[in-house]
């Protein structure tokens, strides 16, 4: 695997010094209205994401998990100004990009990619493979004709393909397959920061570690920095920096990865962390689950207080009816949750399981 033709003041709680900050985003509010009747009148909104701040540093994977439909692929696609914000800031090398418009955008594009979730529905079945990575050449007028075709067949070799296979169409290849061209489309422009919106979750799971490994190769060669959502625990864990845990459009907990896995302080990331199987008859036996009562809330009614504590073992009153603020328990360890400190205590009295 070569890449060497590849090189290429609002701040928010979790701002670190411990490197250089590419991506900052403050107080981001996307909601999608609801609208009723014929003349389509607004009776509501979808909180997609209901006010998160978090930062990514250049070169570091920010692994971002929750259940289904708690906001995190909306985040990518904010982040990436697919959707455009109802509030917030999101900061890219000090650029507002939710005031950027027009050419300015098209210009910051290049640098801020996507690799989506689902590789079939992701690659125009009418287009071969080389024209489906050469079409963000040709849109931002990047090398011509037979440059681009050897950038094509290069990109082709860089995630593991042979350059022949450009003449193919999609539906000649296996799922992985057709996401390592997914990830060459996204290779092309040589961007900087690019999200990667549960790339693995429609592949076999003896496919999912080649492509987590092909990331995490490529970003060490290239210096490449991820947003990487997934609601797999175990794999997040293999990849990300750090980690972000979010529930009904709001943010839980973030940490280093290692805390976030081995002292974790929100009762919904240990609530998690207990439903992931451990590789260990003898531990799998022992083990107590915390059992989590009821649905996820709908995004368009949440429920006042702390979004998550219709279903917290250890809610309280006040949870209830006060949001807990978004604070630093500890150094680069933020949590959203009125009894962070008392968590475990509180936890292990009112269902057996520490965290």
């Amino acid at each position: 695997m070569t890449t060497e033709h590849l090189e290429s003041d609002s701040t928010p709680a979790t701002t670190s010094a411990d490197g250089e900050v590419l991506l900052r985003v403050t107080d981001l509010e996307k909601y999608f209205p609801i609208t009723s009747g014929l003349f389509r009148r607004h009776v509501g909104d979808v909180k997609a994401v209901d006010g998160v701040s978090f930062d990514v540093r250049r070169g570091e994977t920010l692994g971002l998990v929750g259940e289904s439909g708690s906001g995190k692929s909306t985040i990518g696609r904010v982040v990436l100004q697919l959707h455009r914000a109802t509030s917030g800031s999101v900061l890219f090398e000090g650029v507002e990009l939710t005031e950027t418009k027009g050419e300015v955008l098209r210009q910051i594009r290049p640098r801020m990619q996507m690799v989506f979730q689902d590789p079939h529905a992701s690659l125009n079945p009418r287009m071969t493979v080389g024209s489906i990575i050469a079409e963000p050449l040709r849109e931002h007028s990047v090398s011509r004709g037979t440059d681009r075709q050897f950038r094509v067949e290069e990109l082709l070799s860089v995630v593991g393909l042979q350059p022949l296979h450009a003449n193919r169409y999609p539906h000649e290849f296996s799922g992985g397959q057709r996401q390592r061209i997914g990830i060459a489309r996204a290779l092309a422009l040589n961007p900087d920061f690019i999200v990667c919106d549960e790339p693995i979750a429609a592949l076999d799971v003896s496919i999912q570690a080649q492509v987590v490994n092909l990331l995490k190769a490529l970003q060490d060669e290239m210096g490449l920095t991820y947003l990487f959502i997934s609601h797999d625990l175990s794999m997040i864990r293999h990849i990300a920096d750090r980690v972000a845990v979010m529930y009904l459009g709001r943010f839980m907990e973030l940490a280093d990865v290692d805390v976030v896995y081995e002292a974790p302080l929100h009762p919904y990331t240990v609530a998690l962390h207990s439903a992931v199987p451990v590789p260990d008859p003898m531990v799998e036996s022992t083990r107590k689950r915390i059992i989590l009562e009821g649905d996820i809330p709908s995004p368009s009614n949440p429920p006042p207080g702390c979004s998550f504590n219709t279903r917290c073992p250890i809610a309280q009153e006040r949870c209830s009816s006060e949001v807990p603020e978004w604070r630093e328990v500890e150094p680069g360890h933020w949590v959203s949750c009125h009894f962070a400190e008392q968590s475990a205590s509180m936890l292990e009295a009112a269902t057996g399981v520490s965290s």
